[in-house]
């Protein structure tokens, strides 16, 4: 494995509808994606640096990409979780998990997106 501080660089969450999702993270998350197509895929990236520190992902609508509460879970930084979890069900979204201390490491929560996905959040110390 490589010399990599953080060994996650780029994460996938799977869409039933790319528009929607679009607009429901950058409601929630107060950014702009861009959309992009790649081969059969439609994509809204989330905004990202190349060469800077942390992962970078994407929204993903194709075959073989399908929502869902199973498999891995993307944690995403925000700097306050509770603004941000009432942003999420007004858009359409649902808390699973609220505010939830992890001790010296901050807090986290999970919501459902609005396309089925189990999705967290992460607010630092």
């Amino acid at each position: 494995m490589a010399s990599h501080a953080n060994p996650v660089n780029w994460f996938e969450i799977p869409v039933a509808d790319v528009s929607r999702a679009k607009q429901f993270y950058e409601t929630v998350l107060d950014v702009e994606l861009a959309l992009n197509e790649m081969g059969p895929n439609q994509m809204a990236w989330f905004p990202m640096e190349m060469g800077a520190a942390g992962a970078a992902g994407t929204l993903i609508q194709g075959e073989g990409y399908t929502p869902s509460h199973s498999g891995s879970l993307v944690y995403l930084h925000v700097d306050a979780i509770d603004p941000t979890l009432e942003k999420i069900n007004t858009a359409g979204g649902t808390t699973l998990v609220p505010r939830t201390s992890i001790g010296d490491h901050g807090f986290i929560a999970h919501f459902e997106d609005c396309e089925g996905n189990r999705v967290a959040l992460h607010e630092s110390p």
